[in-house]
């Protein structure tokens, strides 16, 4: 493109007294039009869907990742947040490992936005999967998903402390329940017997559902499920939560039981075990090779969600953690989390490598 140099450009002659004193403005449209076009054809040329997205959810229907999908579909709805229509398809065997491998399978699709957790990154580190954790691209991560020990209504446990001491004193005995194994349950698990010096049997289910019956039956010791899984249970009594692992307490809000609510409950960390943090992304994925301009689409639609009421509202209800990361602050995340996550893998001999 060329470019004008004030020091060396043509100057017009001065007006003569008996000439026109009307400025020369038909000569500077063709150049100001110019500019204003590459204004113009910049602003559409950004990339917006031209079919339906398809929401690929990592789990069944009625699974928390199922339930994170549609509430994002039903806010782009609501607040028309995006022209073009959404098909959800649930693809959820595995471990959420069905729906990683049909989108990687579309490369450069940016039609296919994938709703998943941490186990985009983490199931190719425990088992041969027929995709790679570089098949898919990071958008967002829109909340955390917290986790905390729970054991049954009826059990004598009135802390987390009181409930590792009984586990050091029977050792292989206590038995916790969890969603699959080498799972997300399972490493927590694992985690908790490295910080507390304690040894416990895991018990995988097939869902954290499942693991909740054992352990409201009294047929388990505890289980580490997130809190919208055990609401209902603790509402009616049935378990009861020690505590939670996140860096701070959980806001403060309505009574769940009795006069307890989760606010109340206290870290793990402030119990003796030292795991400062242990939470789930719920995280969104395009295919490796979708347009970098579609990235930053998805990442300014998702970021408009988290900033609406009904998201707020999903997050309490869910008493999940909302935290928006995108970008270098994703990519950091995900590579501290799977570096923590892949040393109990190689511990427990998990690991696929």
């Amino acid at each position: 493109m060329y470019q004008l140099n004030p020091l060396t450009a043509h100057q017009p002659k001065p007006l003569s007294s008996g000439a026109s004193k009307a400025r020369p403005v038909l000569k500077l449209k063709p150049l100001a039009l110019f500019f204003a076009a590459l204004t113009v054809s910049g602003s559409a040329l950004a990339w917006q869907p031209e079919r339906p997205v398809e929401f690929v959810v990592t789990s069944g229907a009625g699974g928390g990742t199922d339930t994170f999908a549609r509430t994002v579909q039903s806010i782009i709805g609501k607040h028309q947040l995006m022209d073009k229509s959404i098909i959800v398809s649930n693809k959820g065997g595995g471990s959420g490992a069905e729906g990683y491998v049909y989108s990687a399978s579309s490369k450069d699709d940016p039609y296919k936005l994938t709703f998943g957790t941490n186990n985009e990154y983490l199931l190719p580190e425990v088992g041969e999967m027929p995709y790679a954790a570089e098949d898919l691209q990071p958008v967002a991560a829109m909340a955390m998903d917290e986790f905390l020990i729970w054991v049954n209504g009826d059990a004598e446990y009135e802390s987390a402390k009181d409930f590792i001491d009984a586990a050091k004193q029977n050792p292989g005995k206590m038995q916790f329940a969890g969603s699959q194994s080498k799972d997300t349950d399972q490493t927590l698990v694992s985690m908790i017997e490295e910080a507390t010096g304690t040894e416990f049997r895991y018990v995988p289910f097939n869902g954290g559902s499942q693991a909740l019956v054992q352990l409201a039956g009294g047929h388990v010791d505890a289980n580490v499920n997130n809190p919208n899984e055990n609401l209902g249970q603790w509402q009616a009594g049935m378990i009861k939560p020690l505590c939670v692992f996140s860096p701070d307490p959980l806001p403060k809000g309505e009574p769940v039981y009795e006069d307890k609510g989760w606010g109340d409950i206290p870290t793990c960390q402030s119990q003796g075990i030292d795991i400062s943090e242990y939470r789930m992304p719920r995280t969104v994925w395009l295919p490796a090779g979708a347009p970098e301009e579609a990235v930053t689409y998805y990442q300014e639609l998702l970021k408009k969600v988290s900033e609406t009421p009904e998201w707020k509202d999903y997050v309490t209800r869910t008493v999940q953690t909302s935290q928006f990361l995108s970008g270098e602050e994703l990519e950091q995340y995900i590579d501290n989390n799977a570096s923590t996550v892949k040393k109990v893998f190689e511990q427990e001999g998990w690991s696929a490598s």
